[in-house]
């Protein structure tokens, strides 16, 4: 296998990687910040539903795979002695070492400390000796591994809840579930009826399966599977959707019941707790790494 690299301007690295994959053989293409880790480094920011405000990096790096070198040497011949590729400049083509690509991955993936003794343990690790509670859950298609301070901050509220509070969770919905995270982790604590819904199926399959490796009881399906109130409602997507969800996750929280925001940067509070004033009192009640985690609770 050998990698190839291009440095591109903004405007040509979506037309280089087309046709490198489409024309020129690339096995994989995949487009990096060229100024990443320094000064600058600029983010492109998109939420779910809204468009990226900028098209692409001012410098783009853009990397292929080929089966050999003579294929990525002709690519290259060939894509820059197109007029259109002018500004693009080669930087490198090398051959990759071979790598057990399993292990790699599973190296990248340590158990993850929610609380003392609430772990989320990859299938392929030990939970550690103080692990009174734990998740079993392997990265994988859909969003939530525990590694993200958001699903970390979602789960350690849900630890911290009394038995008594958690005896009343007699129905759950997790709203954007993802990997099912939440909603495994709020039926480890007691929770029943527990529903968890996305409006991505391979993020619903994949609740599914981990919820029948942690062996609990968790139904998933699309968000038309969410009905009536719950006692405890949980959203970790990001701040723009949850802004435009707030009267359909507020009319699923019950009379007394809570209602669990993440995904929302700091600086997003001020923006969360106006958009659902309407219905419920939000405020701060955790935060890390820059991320809050915003909750209310109904009176009646």
């Amino acid at each position: 296998m050998v990698e190839l690299l291009l440095l591109c301007p903004q405007d040509e690295a979506e037309s280089v990687s087309d046709a490198l994959m489409d024309e020129l053989g690339a096995l994989s293409v995949s487009v990096e910040d060229a100024d990443a880790n320094t000064e600058e480094e600029r983010a492109l920011f998109g939420e779910p539903g809204m468009p990226a405000p900028r098209g692409g990096w001012d410098r783009s790096i853009v990397k292929a795979l080929f089966d050999g070198a003579d294929a990525a040497q002709d690519a290259a011949d060939l894509l820059l002695a197109q007029d259109w590729a002018s500004a693009v400049q080669l930087q490198s083509i090398t051959p990759l070492i071979d790598q057990d690509w399993v292990r790699l991955t599973q190296s990248q993936f340590s158990p993850v400390p929610v609380t003392p003794s609430f772990w989320v343990v990859p299938s392929w690790h030990e939970a550690p000796a103080a692990a009174s509670k734990v998740i079993r859950l392997d990265p994988g298609m859909a969003f939530g591994t525990g590694t993200h301070p958001t699903t970390r901050m979602c789960l350690r509220w849900i630890a911290q809840q009394t038995p008594a509070r958690a005896a009343q969770w007699l129905r759950v919905l997790d709203y954007g579930c993802g990997s099912g995270i939440l909603a495994i982790g709020a039926a480890l604590h007691g929770a029943r009826g527990v529903e968890a819904v996305d409006i991505d199926p391979a993020a619903v399959q994949a609740t599914v399966d981990n919820a029948t490796a942690n062996h609990v009881n968790v139904k998933a399906g699309l968000p038309d599977l969410a009905s009536g109130t719950y006692a405890l409602v949980l959203a970790n997507i990001l701040a723009t959707p949850l802004k435009l969800l707030a009267p359909l996750l507020c009319g699923h929280v019950q009379a007394h019941g809570d209602l669990v925001l993440a995904g929302i940067l700091e600086r997003q509070a001020d923006e969360l707790i106006e958009a659902y004033a309407p219905w419920l009192d939000l405020s701060v009640s955790d935060s890390e790494d820059g991320w809050i985690l915003m909750t209310a609770q109904r009176s009646a």
